[in-house]
C-alpha cells in the first residue's frame, strides 16, 4: 500500500519506574523501499492480530478550544485521559441517536488533518504526547511511535504502531558475527488503523476504525480507545459467529446439493479471510452475491427477514473462520465427511452415548437405503 507521508518518533523509557519522553521527528521521513517495506510488514501483521472495531464519536469542540496551536512538532499541547475509569462504550445497549460528544481531542484533529487544516508531523506530535501517558501507565519500556498516511486506489487509511526492537545477529564482510538492533515487526505494543475515506463518507453503520486488542492487554485497549474518543461497534467474533450460522441455515434452508454447499462454504470463507488479510470489513450485500449468483439478495434478504441482528459490514475474525472447517472420518467400511456448520442443526454429535446423528438424510442416499 503505498505510502503518502510519515513520521517517525522515539518514545524513550529506560525503566518501568522512570517517565517516558517523547523525541518527536524533525521532518517527514524520506520516501524509501526500506520503509515501504517496514510498514507493510507492520500492517500486515496487524491485520492478523485481535482487534476491536467502531467508529469516532462527534466531537463538539472545535480543535482551537482545547488546544494551542501548534506551529511546530514539539508544541502540540496535551490533554489529560478522563479521570473515570469507566470507559464511554460500556453501555453497549445505549445505540447512538445523534452527536456524540466526547473528551478527546483527536476526532476533530484527524478532521482537521483531512482538511489540509493540519500536517501529519503535527498530528504525530500530538499524538505522541498524549501517548506517552499510556506507556508510563501500562509498558515498560518505550519504542519508535510510527504514523503513516497510505493510499490503496480511492482508500486511505491513518495506521498507527508503537514497535520495539529485539537483537539480530549479522554476518558481515570480513564473516565475523556481530550483534545489531532490528525492529520487532512482527510485534507491536499498541495500534490503529483508520479509514479516513470511509469516515468521510460516513454512515450510521461504518466500522472505519479498528485498534489492536490483545487478549491480557485490555486496560491498554480501554485507555487507547478513550484517548482516540472512540466507541466500540460489533464484537468482530460474535458477529461472525452469527454470520456463518445464518449461511448454514440459508444452506439447509435451500436443500443445496453437498457440492454446491461446499462450493459457497469455500467461497464465502475465501471472501471473508481475503477481507481479513487486508484489514476490510465484511458487507452483506457482497457475501450475498457471493453465496447465491443467481439469486444475489437472496441471502441478504434471508438474513434480515430471520432477524439475526447482523450489522451491514461485519470485521471478520480470523479464527471463528478457521474454525469453519469440514469433518471427516473413515472406519471399518464407513466414510463420513461434512461441513462444520451442519453440526449442531441437521447433524448432532453425543458424545456420551459416542454416536452421530443425522436428521436430515442427503437425497441420493435416502434413495439407496429405501431401494436396498
Amino acid at each position: 500500500m503505498p505510502i503518502s507521508a510519515c513520521v517517525i518518533q522515539r518514545l524513550d523509557k529506560s525503566a518501568s519506574d522512570s517517565p517516558a519522553t517523547l523525541v518527536p521527528a524533525s521532518e517527514l521521513h524520506p520516501d524509501s523501499d526500506a520503509l515501504d517495506s517496514l510498514v507493510t510488514r507492520l500492517t500486515d501483521a496487524y491485520h492478523g492480530k485481535a482487534k476491536r472495531w467502531g467508529r469516532l464519536n462527534e466531537h463538539t469542540v472545535a480543535v482551537s478550544e482545547v488546544e494551542q496551536d501548534a506551529v511546530g512538532a514539539s508544541d502540540a499541547a496535551v490533554d489529560e485521559p478522563p479521570a473515570d475509569d469507566t470507559p464511554p462504550w460500556d453501555d453497549a445497549a445505549a445505540e447512538p441517536t445523534g452527536p456524540v460528544a466526547t473528551s478527546s481531542r483527536f476526532p476533530a484533529e484527524f478532521k482537521a488533518y483531512l482538511q489540509d487544516e493540519r500536517d501529519l508531523q503535527t498530528l504525530a506530535a500530538s499524538l505522541g504526547e498524549a501517548i506517552k501517558t499510556l506507556v508510563d501507565d501500562h509498558l515498560p519500556t518505550g519504542g519508535h511511535l510510527i504514523l503513516a498516511d497510505q493510499r490503496q486506489g480511492e482508500t486511505r487509511h491513518l495506521f498507527l504502531a508503537l514497535v520495539h526492537h529485539r537483537d539480530g545477529f549479522v554476518i558481515g564482510d570480513d564473516g565475523r558475527v556481530a550483534i545489531t538492533g532490528q525492529v520487532n515487526h512482527s510485534q507491536m505494543s499498541l495500534a490503529f488503523r483508520l479509514n479516513l475515506t470511509q469516515w468521510q463518507e460516513g454512515g450510521p453503520s461504518s466500522q472505519y476504525l479498528s485498534l489492536l486488542a490483545d487478549r491480557g492487554a485490555r486496560k491498554l485497549a480501554d485507555d487507547l480507545q478513550a484517548l482516540l474518543g472512540a466507541s466500540e461497534g460489533v464484537d468482530p467474533k460474535s458477529e461472525t459467529r452469527t454470520l456463518l450460522k445464518a449461511f448454514s441455515d440459508y444452506v439447509e434452508r435451500e436443500d443445496m446439493a453437498e457440492e454446491t454447499s461446499r462450493e459457497k462454504t469455500d467461497a464465502l470463507i475465501d471472501y471473508a479471510q481475503d477481507q481479513a488479510s487486508r484489514g476490510e470489513a465484511m458487507t452483506l450485500d457482497e457475501l450475498s452475491a457471493l453465496v447465491d449468483d443467481d439469486k444475489p439478495r437472496a441471502f441478504y434478504e434471508h438474513i434480515r427477514n430471520a432477524d439475526y441482528g447482523l450489522s451491514p459490514e461485519i470485521p471478520p475474525d480470523k479464527r471463528t473462520l478457521n474454525q469453519f472447517r469440514r469433518f471427516t472420518g473413515r472406519a471399518e467400511g464407513v466414510s463420513i465427511s461434512f461441513d462444520s456448520h451442519l453440526l449442531g442443526n441437521s447433524i448432532e454429535y453425543d458424545e456420551e452415548r459416542d454416536r452421530l446423528i443425522i436428521k436430515k438424510l442427503p437425497n441420493k442416499l435416502k434413495e439407496q437405503l429405501q431401494g436396498g
